[in-house]
């Protein structure tokens, strides 16, 4: 009898531990209006309708549960045109991310494809770049910290700190609306990472870059939340649909009207 009590609590915490590897916890971020730092080349408010958005970036274990789900999604299976050969390659093997990853650590090396696929399987998107950055400029206590000076300064140690995605998700602050992790994991896809082209003229309204990286100029809170903002945004313009790069991962999120949908059929 207790044996039997045993195999079906063994049982039940396999299942439960299946379900969490599956699901993400989201948080409903409130709708509004910020300026983007890059992008734009007039300072007119964008406006960010309530979404909501993970709380944190999909972890190797959720990522598991999908390739397995999705096995033409796997490192050895996945087509060329839809990752480039480092997809998936700190793994051990198309269905084991290996003694050396964490399960709880961010997915990595996964291409815009792969990530708009587990996204639209967990039955969501991609967030865009400006629902990205909205949430991405909030502290612990202030929805816009993007010119607080130790704010800012938090955001560049971590562009020198190697290694960060080998954390566990949660590792970082918490910030006001509750999510973990936008800056001092990893580098994050969105579903319009490649909209914008930095040039002069996009940038007319700003600083120029040149004084960022000029050794005798001086850095103010501006000319670090600039620097910050440019490195975002350069990156991301550097990449391509079936790139993946080891610091790179996503997280997801959902239109409100799908989340109250979602909501209603559970209780049914």
């Amino acid at each position: 009898m207790l044996k039997n009590k045993i195999v079906l609590s063994l049982f039940l915490l396999l299942i439960a531990t299946s379900l969490l590897a599956q699901e993400a916890k989201m948080v409903t971020i409130k709708g509004g209006t910020f300026v983007p730092l890059y992008g734009a080349t007039t300072k007119t408010p964008v406006q960010v309708k309530a979404f909501s958005l993970a709380v944190y970036p999909v972890t190797n274990a959720q990522f598991l549960a999908f390739v397995k789900k999705h096995p033409q999604y796997s490192r050895s299976k996945i087509k060329g045109i839809f990752a480039d050969k480092s997809y998936l390659s700190q793994w051990e093997s198309d269905f084991n991310y290996g003694k050396n990853n964490l399960p709880n650590a961010p997915v990595t090396n996964v291409s815009w494809f792969a990530a708009k696929k587990y996204c639209e399987w967990q039955g969501g998107r991609l967030p865009t770049m400006d629902e990205w950055e909205y949430v991405a400029m909030a502290d612990e206590k202030r929805i816009d910290a993007r010119t607080k000076e130790s704010f800012n300064k938090y955001i560049m140690s971590w562009y020198e700190k190697p290694n960060t995605y080998a954390n566990p998700v949660g590792a970082t602050f918490k910030n006001y609306w509750g999510v973990y992790d936008m800056h001092g994991l990893v580098w994050e896809w969105t579903s319009d990472f490649n909209s914008i082209f930095l040039s002069g003229e996009s940038r007319k309204d700003k600083d120029s870059d040149k004084d960022l990286f000029c050794g005798s100029a001086s850095v103010n809170a501006t000319d670090l939340m600039n620097y910050a903002a440019f490195m975002r945004y350069a990156f991301r313009g550097s990449l391509k649909a079936n790139y993946s790069t080891r610091n790179l991962g996503f997280r997801c999120a959902k239109d409100i009207k799908e989340v109250v949908k979602t909501t209603q059929n559970s209780k049914k």
